[in-house]
């Protein structure tokens, strides 16, 4: 007998009736009105269309008219993984952990599954999430399986750790909404690598959701790189919340999926914390990418910077969407925003909109956007000197990203993002 599976939001709203009972923590009361009532939220905004001026430049209907159903989370025979970079890794293959696949043991920290530890996870999940004004956190909070639940405590370093997240290959599209809880106690401090991969062959949606906390003078550099599949999509949102003193240091880099939004909304909520957010967009023919950031500045003496640079080739099309929403009590306010796109292509496409939103009178804040080819004196000069002209290319491009990568300092993360784009231009000139 075959299966119906539904498309659109009526296919998840389907799905979540079919899975309701199997759902981690059904028995929990807390757990299900969260459950139910990002349901209820799904159900009357359905997936965003181009109408929501927040939705405006990316249009979904991909990702609505497609039918997803369960993962099976099967790992193929071919499918590896590679060596870490740290001591510590944490793998999810379909947005579930696996523990046989990470290393975990000798964290110093607590760290591990948030389906195994929901019981104890009331009043933090769903802290800082905003399902009743974003539909895809509302399909998260009403379909999340699992995720990394990660607590350092105060004073503590907490060095490196590794969050893999990998799409197996399957012949039904599958759909993953992992739920990932970051928190870092006073002076703690942690370099989060997160890497999404997924197979060539293989349609599938990864829409994860993170909610960070960073208590006073906790610092966290989180590195994101996104390679899933060509024919992906990843619907990512960040929430990250920032008190007195602390800092986070944000890199999302999206090299991969058919179309991706990667979406933060960060808070700057006690005086003289940082919020960095940077990054690149390297996409190839059909690929769509969209970053869209908001910032708040609520508290006096804060700091934040944003420099994004987007290359595109082919018929591909990128996004920048970036606010800086500025309190009337945040005073000294220092936001610095840039936006850079480098087209690689006459058929490529960028879209940006840069905000600033000002309340308060003492500030310093600036932003600006640039649009431009490859410049021909520069690779003229190149080829004069015997380098092939994809070399050329290749030394102009990463010129141009180096900007936005060399705000990383951490050694690890800077590696890590470093080896992502070379891997891209070696993909590229094959």
């Amino acid at each position: 007998m075959n299966t119906v599976v539904h498309s659109g939001a009526e296919g998840f709203l389907h799905r979540f009736e079919g899975l309701r009972a199997r759902l981690p923590g059904q028995r929990l009361a807390w757990v299900q009105a969260l459950r139910e009532a990002a349901a209820a939220q799904f159900r009357a905004a359905g997936f965003p269309t181009r109408r929501v001026e927040a939705w405006k430049y990316t249009d979904l209907r991909p990702v609505s008219d497609a039918a997803f159903d369960e993962a099976l989370t099967i790992l193929g025979d071919g499918d590896t993984l590679p060596a870490p970079r740290g001591e510590r890794r944490a793998v999810f293959v379909d947005g579930r952990f696996r523990e046989e696949l990470s290393q975990l043991d000798g964290a110093g920290f607590a760290v591990g599954s948030l389906a195994e530890q929901l019981p104890r996870l009331e009043g933090r999940l769903g802290a800082l999430a905003r399902p009743a004004e974003e539909p895809l956190v509302a399909l998260n909070s009403m379909l999340f399986e699992d995720g990394l639940v990660v607590t350092v405590p105060a004073g503590v370093a907490g060095g490196v750790l590794e969050l893999r997240s990998l799409a197996s290959r399957s012949e039904r599209p599958a759909a993953f909404h992992p739920r990932h809880l970051i928190r870092l106690e006073a002076g703690a401090s942690l370099t989060l690598i997160e890497e999404s991969t997924g197979p060539e062959d293989t349609r599938y949606l990864h829409n994860p959701v993170f909610e960070i906390e960073l208590a006073e003078g906790a610092v966290l550099t989180h590195a994101r790189i996104q390679r899933e599949g060509v024919k992906g999509f990843q619907l990512g949102t960040v929430y990250a919340r920032i008190e007195s003193g602390a800092t986070y240091d944000n890199f999302t880099l999206n090299a991969g999926a058919r179309l991706v939004r990667n979406e933060i909304h960060a808070v700057l909520a006690g005086p003289k914390s940082a919020c960095h957010m940077n990054g690149a967009q390297l996409l190839r023919d059909g690929q769509h990418a969209d970053t869209t950031t908001v910032l708040d500045h609520a508290a006096p003496d804060c700091a934040s910077r944003q420099t994004y640079k987007t290359v595109l080739q082919g018929k591909s099309r990128g996004v920048f969407q970036g606010k800086i929403h500025v309190h009337q009590v945040a005073q000294r306010t220092d936001g610095y925003q840039m936006n850079q796109a480098l087209l690689l292509s006459p058929d490529a496409e960028i879209d940006s909109k840069p905000q600033l939103e000002i309340y308060a009178d003492d500030v310093k804040c600036s932003h600006g956007a640039t649009v431009g080819a490859l410049d021909a004196d520069q690779l003229f000069y190149l080829r004069a000197r015997g380098i092939p002209e994809a070399k050329a290319r290749s030394i102009l491009v990463e010129a141009f990203l180096q900007e936005a990568i060399e705000g990383v300092t951490d050694e690890t993360a800077r590696a890590a993002l470093d080896s992502a784009v070379a891997g891209w231009w070696e993909k590229e000139a094959a």
